[in-house]
């Protein structure tokens, strides 16, 4: 009798939606349609999560930073802090996953730890945190400090930081709440740990103030492509967003980070990199063309020359709009912040020729991030080539225009994909980490040497 062994499963894609007041594209609020005031309306982004959880998306995210980023006449600049922002969301959402930014220079691990298992408990196990260094010296100066520390500084910290705050998070067993009404005991203080972590950059007691967050931990994100972050992220991410402008640049990178994973001593698979798309999406190609060019139209390039010379640490007069960048610019190992965006833009302009007023075009969508304008379909065809080409596990959906196009997004791709059978139906899983397929971690105190200080043990 011959047996059939089933046929292996297809690859799934993962998909995130980057949400970003009204899009991407630096000039999206001055479209009719555009509220200009989104950046701070919850509802908008209570219907754009429930929105991104229409079409089954693996998780939403907002980006941010402690400082005003950037001219504030360019497009809207405030920003709402996301963690109370993804609270508000979770009581409208069941399923999508909500990650938030902050930052490991300008905080502390037990303050970071709490928040996002507070997040977690919120929205019964959908937490996500992307870890960022925070460059510039702006931030720096709302903290009173004179310059950002460097760049090896900041991910040496960032490293530490992360330990502190699994070692916060595994503080609680899991079944340390025994709610024993008639003995009168609530938990057993046994199996709630106090960590005494001492290292170079901090020293925390603990234990966390709040219980084992439901997915133990919650979902960890890195966003940082230099060589220091993407050491960080080998030894510590579930997720990497990242930016690439070619499929070999891609593939390249892809190559490395799981091999720095392997290294580290972890599973490759369980490492999903998801480079940022800007899907301009039309019915037609000359429709998806138009839009384009109506986004473009209204950038004011007097804004736009202003942060790119910020980006690449020189004098907006040197960046004459009709000329292309200057040779004279700083080395990446001169650039303190944002090492491999700066090295993204200058290649993008010394590999295609561009003027600085072309460059500043080809930012305007994704800041460095592939811009793809097309139908439905052939957005889902530049998704799969990389995706079958070994360039990535998902994408980070950037949206131009929102709400409109994470709608067309939704409502024209995903449905594309999933007839390829590149992209799930129905949710199969309710926390953020069974989203992305990863186990629940185990806790590292669970069943320790007696000797190992308890709460128990120290009252």
């Amino acid at each position: 009798m011959t047996s059939h062994n089933p046929a292996p499963q297809r690859r799934q894609l993962h998909l995130n939606a980057f949400l970003m007041s009204t899009g991407h594209h630096e000039s999206s609020w001055r479209l009719p349609e555009s509220d200009p005031q989104a950046n701070t309306d919850v509802e908008h982004y209570k219907q754009l999560a429930r929105t991104a959880e229409r079409g089954k998306l693996d998780s939403i995210f907002f980006a941010d930073s402690p400082v005003l980023f950037g001219e504030v006449g360019r497009r809207p600049a405030g920003k709402l802090e996301p963690t109370v922002l993804l609270t508000a969301i979770a009581g409208t959402t069941d399923r999508i996953g909500l990650i938030a930014t902050a930052s490991t220079t300008y905080n502390e691990p037990f303050n970071l730890a709490r928040r996002f298992a507070s997040v977690d408990w919120v929205s019964g196990g959908r937490a996500g945190w992307n870890v960022v260094t925070t460059a510039g010296p702006d931030a720096a100066r709302n903290f009173g400090v004179d310059d950002q520390p460097t760049h090896a500084v900041r991910y040496e910290r960032a490293a530490e930081f992360l330990e502190v705050a699994r070692k916060l998070w595994d503080s609680w067993e899991d079944d340390a709440v025994v709610a024993d009404k008639a003995e009168g005991i609530w938990a057993d203080g046994g199996k709630i740990r106090v960590i005494d972590h001492e290292g170079k950059h901090f020293r925390v007691r603990g234990p966390l103030n709040v219980q084992r967050p439901p997915q133990g931990h919650p979902l960890i994100v890195q966003a940082g492509s230099s060589e220091d972050g993407k050491d960080l992220a080998a030894r510590y991410a579930d997720a990497v967003f990242t930016a690439h402008q070619t499929l070999a640049d891609a593939q390249d990178f892809y190559r490395d980070l799981k091999a720095r994973t392997a290294a580290a001593g972890r599973d490759p698979e369980t490492l999903k990199i998801l480079p940022g798309i800007v899907p301009v999406i039309g019915a037609s190609e000359e429709e998806a063309l138009e839009l384009e060019r109506e986004l473009d139209r209204l950038i004011k390039p007097e804004y736009a020359r202003i942060q790119l010379a910020k980006t690449l640490r020189v004098n907006p007069q040197d960046l004459p709009l009709d000329r292309q960048l200057p040779d004279d610019l700083p080395s990446e190992d001169q650039i303190e912040g944002a090492k491999s965006r700066y090295t993204l833009i200058v290649q993008l302009a010394c590999r295609e020729q561009l003027t600085v007023r072309q460059l500043i075009g080809r930012l305007g969508g994704g800041r460095g991030h592939r811009t793809f304008t097309g139908t439905p379909v052939q957005v889902a065809d530049a998704i799969q080539e990389w995706f079958d080409g070994g360039a990535a596990d998902g994408f980070n959906i950037m949206p131009p225009v929102l709400p409109s196009g994470l709608d067309a997004f939704v409502d024209q791709v995903v449905p594309v994909l999933q007839e390829r059978g590149l992209f799930r139906t129905e949710y199969t899983a309710r926390t953020l980490r069974g989203h992305y397929g990863l186990e629940r971690p185990a806790n590292r105190y669970a069943g320790a040497a007696p000797e190992l200080a308890s709460i128990g043990a120290a009252l």
